[in-house]
């Protein structure tokens, strides 16, 4: 079987867009983070110790892998490696540790080189989460396994020898899995293969001949961890039931079941020769077991949270410890000796550890862990493992400000606002961080006024601004601009050439209730993004299929985009509807509402003669009191004034002269909803939301004051 690669690169900027083809479904998405980030966001699924270096490399919730010089105290932060757009479960250090092979919830399988801390390339073989790696160090073989139920072989020397143009790696699979699978087991030779899966049994496996050899059953829970000894006569089993099992590949039974752990047990790891091992889980206990000695479990230490992971270091003899915090602990390993039996557990209802306290530990970062959309749905309040609660700005892609320790509920109470804008990205916080989604069916459903954009300065040029006379914006459009400003294809023209292009809004459908409401002056200068903003370059930028297990299509950063490759694999893979908006500036269609215009009842006035209207929805209450004041008062007023041909004559009404007419428009008529009296600054949708609250067109009433 194939797995598939990148394109090579060499491909000339501006590929063109195929249109005429059907596209799949594409999400877009970014990460809100900060430029390095050195410590894990999240839990840590995995660990790797490199004896010869003394390098330990750790694969984090957050998606990234990191590197760790342990021969130091401080500052032991390396390099990260980062291509992965999801948790990343597993990972295994081959090659004398100068190839790491990782696998992920993005459900890849990468190769990276781990010197340069690069991708060198792609697995995209599975079609689902990959959550378990094995590795064979004699064949340099690994083995991949998931919740796709497969299987995968592959050969280390064949995947580092791929390059642009051979880019294409035949894999053995293992069918017959009839769960998913959660763990792999290789001996060193690469003779036997073992995998784990909610099945509740161990399926071994030739991998030689990708035949199944046997099944070995006990277990009443997912199997989440297996070990087998070099010569792979034997292997050891945890479980989610909490047991540990003692397996003879020989006889194909259980030897010995070890009962020491309150709850699942998830990580394993046996000393050289398969004479102990070491375990722990959900109750965090990390205990010792001696394989020749009957009831010889030792609680070693307690860790803070769910362990997840344990690597041993022989010099100094330790453990390195991986939990569903952020937290990596090195904790020291003392042995009890044989006769040493007040050290033992044996029969001890309450075993006291060994060990009060890790030897070296890497710290983590706080990872976010509840969040809130304002009713802006602009800004995102957030509270992190800490309890720190922090704002954050969708649109411009980075952190407002960090609130500290303060009451997140009220935070909250304190931002919300009488306003309503529609849903227009969704948030995942999976990884620790903010990731915002962007979906082709909501994506521009938020037509803003510039005047209640806050922040919203147009760039300048050589003392030119690059926008003019804008007078709403789409919040969707803005992002798109800024996240792929640096793609070539996006770059325009001059103003002139844009605006011919662009589709223009100042003349209103047929039953708007005036021209002015719906202006919009699109003329554009913009030669990269919006011309307002630009988003933090280091911004990891992802495209995914929107359905099925969205796999990922693409990851770059935002800068990356003015790469020659990037440029190519960005013509691929970006959809038509960001297309239409970064590439052709094409501005989407304005939501519009319609609503009955009528008198109050306490009111004398007169009926329009058309009631029914229909404007944008992000028309502000006080451009409908203009409308009444015009057809309504100013219409009286002309009637009973001798002067107003000459006013006619005297051409438009200056700026000073309108917000007069605007003032006097608002002293002189009010608008209610329900009986409310509505702020002039609320917009059509708001009044609709929180007022109007039905079905059916919205009804506004005017009344016109003495």
């Amino acid at each position: 079987m194939a797995a598939g690669m990148r394109p090579p690169s060499g491909h000339s900027h501006g590929h063109p867009h195929n249109h005429a083809m059907p596209r799949r479904k594409v999400t877009i998405s970014f990460v809100i983070r900060d430029e390095e980030e050195s410590l894990h966001r999240s839990g840590v699924n995995a660990l790797q110790f490199d004896k010869h270096t003394g390098r330990l490399y750790s694969a984090g919730r957050d998606s990234i892998i990191r590197c760790w010089n342990t021969t130091v105290d401080k500052n032991c932060y390396i390099a990260s490696l980062e291509h992965h757009t999801d948790w990343v479960n597993d990972i295994v250090l081959c090659c004398n540790g100068r190839t790491i092979l990782s696998a992920s919830s993005d459900t890849t399988v990468k190769v990276w080189d781990s010197g340069r801390s690069f991708c060198m390339s792609t697995l995209r073989t599975h079609k689902d989460y990959v959550k378990a790696l094995a590795y064979a160090s004699q064949k340099e073989l690994v083995a991949s396994g998931g919740l796709d139920r497969q299987i995968f072989l592959w050969d280390v020397n064949t995947l580092t020898a791929l390059t642009a143009t051979n880019n294409t790696v035949t894999t053995s699979s293992l069918n017959g899995q009839k769960d998913s699978i959660y763990s792999l087991a290789l001996n060193t030779m690469g003779t036997v293969l073992i995998s784990g899966s909610t099945e509740k049994i161990l399926r071994v496996w030739d991998p030689r001949t990708c035949s199944k050899v046997m099944k070995l059953k006990g277990h009443t829970d997912n199997v989440k961890a297996i070990i087998i000894n070099p010569e792979g006569t034997q292997c050891l089993s945890g479980s989610s039931d909490g047991t540990i099992r003692l397996w003879s590949l020989g006889q194909q039974r259980c030897i010995t079941t070890y009962r020491i752990h309150g709850e699942g047990v998830w990580a394993l790891c046996a000393n050289d020769n398969f004479t102990g091992f070491y375990s722990s889980g959900r109750d965090k206990h990390v205990m010792w077991t001696d394989l020749n000695m009957e009831n010889s479990s030792t609680l070693l230490f307690v860790e803070d949270a769910p362990v997840l992971k344990l690597e041993l270091c022989d010099e100094p003899h330790s453990l390195w410890v991986a939990t569903t915090n952020s937290t990596i602990n090195n904790w020291p390993v003392k042995i009890p000796y044989l006769n040493d039996q007040d050290s033992m557990d044996v029969g001890d209802t309450d075993p006291q550890p060994l060990c009060s306290s890790p030897r070296k530990t890497i710290p983590g970062a706080p990872s976010i862990r509840k969040f809130h959309v304002l009713r802006d749905r602009r800004h995102v309040i957030t509270k992190d493992t800490d309890g720190r609660v922090s704002v954050w700005d969708v649109l411009k892609a980075c952190k407002v400000e960090g609130l500290g320790l303060v009451d997140y509920e009220e935070e909250i109470k304190k931002r919300t606002q009488m306003v309503y804008v529609p849903n227009w990205f969704s948030v995942d916080i999976k990884t620790g961080m903010l990731t915002i989604n962007l979906e082709e069916s909501d994506c521009f459903a938020a037509w803003i006024s510039v005047t209640d954009v806050t922040g919203l300065q147009p760039k300048t040029v050589d003392g030119k601004a690059y926008v003019t006379d804008i007078k709403h914006v789409n919040y969707g459009v803005l992002l798109l601009q800024a996240i792929l400003e640096h793609w070539r294809e996006t770059y325009t023209g001059t103003a002139d050439e844009t605006d011919r292009d662009f589709p223009r809004a100042d003349s209103p459908e047929s039953g708007d209730a005036s021209a002015s409401e719906v202006n919009l002056n699109l003329e554009s200068r913009v030669m990269m993004g919006n011309g307002f903003f630009s988003v933090p370059e280091h911004t990891p930028l992802i495209f995914t299929e929107s359905s099925g297990t969205g796999r990922t299509l693409f990851r770059l950063l935002v800068a990356d985009a003015s790469g020659e490759n990037e440029a190519y694999l960005l013509a691929e893979t970006v959809p038509n509807w960001a297309v239409d908006v970064t590439v052709k500036k094409l501005s989407p269609k304005f939501n519009k509402i319609a609503f009955f215009l009528q008198p109050h009842s306490s009111s004398s006035s007169k009926a329009l003669k058309r009631d029914r209207l229909s404007a944008s929805d992000m028309l502000h209450v006080r451009k409908v009191i203009e409308h009444v004041y015009e057809k309504v008062v100013g219409n009286d007023n002309a009637s009973n004034s001798g002067n107003h041909a000459d006013k006619e004559h005297a051409g438009p009404p200056t700026e000073e002269e309108l917000e007069e007419l605007l003032a006097l428009a608002e002293a002189r008529v009010e608008l209610l909803c329900h009986e409310q009296v509505l702020d002039p600054s609320m917009d059509l949708r708001t009044v609709r939301h929180f007022i109007w609250k039905g079905g059916g067109d919205l009804v506004l009433q005017y009344r016109i004051m003495k």
